[in-house]
């Protein structure tokens, strides 16, 4: 037996004990005793890709994870349980009176019903505070001693959830912060922050970009919704109008840069309970949990194609450098790609699957290790070039923009031309006038619909332009 031969009996024989002491997705039953062809069909049907196109001495180890930790649904899950569930994090965020609170209760809510374990982990700073910490009457060193305190609590409390979180068996687990690591940066200069997170041996990539998976903002009543902003519901607030308005603001800019940042704002809604169905709409959507007719329209994601930008008007960003590689795929309707997304010399890597099916396609994303990754390089579709582009993340306005800025090599497809896209999530459908779109951009036109700029299309090695010009 050579060693191909033997690493695919390997993978058979693990994946076999792996099914009969694991439960298994759709009731599947645990007798394999037809042998290898049950076994590698269960293989290609999870993975979406025909193990024997794997190389042997690479993606051994992670095939074997994989299978163990197979979700084909759940959006940038942490790969920290075992079996069929996940851990999804998600931070609930936002400006005083936003609804964070009956958000909070209404998401937990939601998630339980749909057999969901939800964990609600409590906002750190309002229980100090409440303790009689009045932060106006802190001078600069009890200051920085408190917000030191403070997050250092608050990685502790959230620490005691996520590894409550790890010992659910028997479903999946969503944890709800209260808000997160990066919050208390929007209360304090950028020296000072530094500070603390070198005194804790901290790093702010791995705390804004690898500790959660979804950033969801809810904008205060104070913008749009003034009739219905009050301090009544929180004794630790003390904001008036404008101070609530610059107080949403440096705490959205506190997660620029994450991946997954929605913004719930008050436009569209003529209730209150409007804005909460926007909330869960939106984890729903990243999280890939179909709520059918429950909810309002969920949100989309929508495309721009930018001629050029005013560098002197563009607003506070951060800036990733991205690859995305193509992966060589079993069936002709899935689609499989890894992305690297690099900033100051840290990394963080993902694997998506996009599904075609009826109603419409299915997208799911995990979150990989480096050296993962490296395996999942080495069956890369060499039909298809590596998209390199710079990426930055920003606000404006009520919204979170991508704008990808392709960058050498340029996608054969461009045929050596330019390439920006802006995009968004909105609940505003195609075509619409809204969002408002960043006025120190020449937008081009709209492009959500138009296949040709897809990643997929532009990484064809073939040069049949992408239909812009420059």
């Amino acid at each position: 037996m050579n060693t191909q031969q033997e690493i695919e009996q390997y993978l058979r024989d693990h994946i076999c004990e792996e099914i009969k002491t694991s439960d298994l997705p759709n009731g599947t039953t645990s007798d394999y005793s037809s042998g290898a062809e049950s076994v590698d069909n269960y293989v290609s049907e999870q993975l979406h890709i025909d193990i024997k196109s794997f190389h042997p001495a690479d993606i051994l180890a992670n095939t074997i994870r994989t299978l163990s930790l197979d979700s084909p649904v759940f959006q940038m899950s942490e790969p920290s349980k075992p079996g069929n569930f996940r851990v999804y994090r998600l931070v609930l965020t936002g400006g005083p009176c936003g609804g964070k609170t009956t958000g909070q209760e209404r998401l937990a809510t939601f998630f339980e019903n749909a057999g969901w374990k939800v964990f609600t982990v409590p906002e750190t700073a309002t229980v100090l505070l409440g303790g009689g910490v009045k932060f106006a009457e802190l001078n600069d060193s009890q200051s920085f001693v408190f917000q030191k305190d403070l997050l250092s609590t608050l990685l502790r409390i959230e620490q005691v959830f996520f590894n409550q979180a790890t010992l659910v068996k028997d479903r999946n687990v969503l944890i709800i912060c209260d808000r997160g690591a990066m919050d208390p940066s929007a209360y304090m200069p950028a020296e000072g922050w530094n500070k603390i997170l070198n005194e804790l041996g901290l790093s702010q990539f791995e705390l804004r970009e690898n500790r959660y998976n979804q950033i969801v903002h809810m904008v205060t009543a104070a913008d749009g919704a003034e009739n219905y902003y009050t301090l009544a519901n929180n004794a630790a607030r003390s904001e008036g109008i404008k101070q609530a308005l610059e107080q949403d603001r440096v705490t959205r800019n506190a997660w620029v840069g994450h991946p997954y940042v929605d913004i719930v704002d008050n436009s569209g809604v003529k209730k209150f309970d409007d804005k909460i169905l926007k909330l869960i709409s939106v984890v729903c959507d990243r999280v890939g949990l179909d709520y059918q007719d429950r909810l309002a329209k969920n949100s989309r994601k929508r495309k721009w194609l930018v001629k050029a930008f005013d560098e002197s008007r563009f607003p506070r960003y951060e800036e990733f450098d991205v690859t995305h590689d193509y992966l060589l795929a079993d069936k002709p309707n899935i689609q499989v790609r890894i992305r690297t997304r690099c900033q100051n010399g840290r990394s963080t890597y993902t694997i998506t699957t996009r599904q075609f099916l009826e109603p419409a396609p299915v997208e799911t994303r995990m979150q990989i290790t480096e050296r993962e990754y490296q395996r999942y390089l080495t069956m890369k579709d060499t039909s298809r070039a590596t998209l390199h582009k710079k990426r930055r993340c920003f606000n404006f306005g009520s919204q979170y923009f991508h704008m990808d800025i392709y960058v050498n090599p340029l996608p054969p497809a461009c045929n050596g031309s330019p390439l920006i896209i802006l995009e968004t999530y909105t609940i505003k459908p195609p075509g619409s006038p809204e969002p408002e779109l960043p006025d120190f951009l020449e937008v081009e036109r709209e492009i959500t619909k138009d296949p040709n700029f897809s990643m997929y299309e532009l990484s064809k090695q073939t040069q049949n332009g992408c239909g812009h010009s420059h």
